[in-house]
């Protein structure tokens, strides 16, 4: 059986589909499944068991010897939190303990880290392990995901393989509950629903034009495939970096979702929010070389071709 923590989640509940269209019909699905909003990402699923996360490390603990992978992807993925608690027990805390029982009972690991690690990328963006604990991030999320890849890094016992994922910017499908956290592209079509405009952050930075913040935007389909590649071909452990390898502009992501309903792009600037202002990342770019060079051959979609496909596909039939 294969485990998908988060498995209500955005990304996750992604993977635990495509697993099932790989033919994993044996999956152990744990989060916090009281969200109403989460419900249409995971009632659909084939799967062996729901487990909430609370009551998985005790049973995790007991059965752990039916498990076959574990892909770790749930956390408190809201970069704002402010609560050093409440990122310590599910961000640090839980990892750990779910690192231990893989560790001991020999079981290969894929967990969530992310691109906020990097912080402004003053050392750049290579996953490199040696700059684990020269990373600055910005916020208490990005702290909470370094402090676990540091704390893997220095770990005698270890699962058999592991994988530590820096999602960058992912955007598609299943991210309809994520609210303020959700992808510019779902915001844009929102706004274009409810306004026929679209207002991105302007940018405060003096090397950057208004909507010209860059960031590496991956589809979700790119990372579920990435993710499906670690656990079939099982490569050298480490912290991989996952995005598309090719920052580009909020102002792309707002105008592609524009044509892709086939509308002239109608797009203003408003202040970044104060509470995130002087936290805002204005340029992250994957080096994807590691994944690469570890025989990924799968690809990438392009910034077109992934928001054309979320927007006619997803966007239009499960919104309207």
């Amino acid at each position: 059986m294969i485990v998908v923590t988060g498995a209500a989640g955005f990304i996750a509940s992604y993977l635990a589909e495509a697993l099932n269209a790989a033919g994993h019909q044996d999956l152990i699905l744990v989060d916090d499944f009281s969200v109403e909003a989460k419900k249409p990402n995971w009632t659909h699923l084939n799967f062996e068991q729901c487990i909430d996360r609370e009551a998985f490390l005790p049973w995790f603990e007991e059965n752990a010897f039916k498990i076959s992978f574990v892909f770790h992807l749930g956390a408190r993925t809201d970069t704002t939190e402010k609560s050093q608690e409440a990122l310590d027990h599910l961000n640090l805390h839980y990892s750990q303990a779910i690192w231990r029982i893989c560790s001991a009972q020999r079981i290969p690991l894929v967990y969530a880290s992310s691109a906020a690690t990097y912080g402004l990328g003053e050392f750049g963006y290579k996953d490199e392990h040696s700059l684990s604990t020269q990373l600055q991030p910005l916020n208490l999320y990005g702290k909470s995901k370094n402090d676990f890849d540091i704390w893997a890094l220095g770990q005698n016992q270890t699962p058999p393989n592991w994988y530590g994922l820096k999602f960058f910017n992912v955007y598609g499908p299943k991210e309809y509950h994520k609210g303020r956290m959700a992808s510019v592209v779902l915001h844009t079509y929102k706004q274009i629903q409810e306004k026929g405009q679209m207002q991105l952050f302007r940018s405060h930075h003096p090397n950057y034009k208004d909507g010209e913040q860059l960031r590496d935007f991956v589809y979700v389909k790119d990372v579920a495939k990435v993710c499906q590649f670690l656990q079939d071909t099982l490569p050298a452990s480490g912290l991989y970096n996952l995005g598309s390898g090719k920052a580009r502009t909020f102002y792309d992501l707002a105008r592609l979702t524009f044509e892709a309903l086939g509308l002239a792009p109608s797009i203003s600037f408003i202040d970044t929010p104060i509470d995130i202002r002087d936290k805002y990342q204005y340029f992250t770019e994957a080096d994807m070389s590691k994944l690469l060079a570890a025989g990924y051959t799968g690809g990438f979609h392009s910034l077109e071709e992934g928001v054309g496909n979320y927007v006619k596909e997803y966007l239009v039939k499960e919104i309207g």
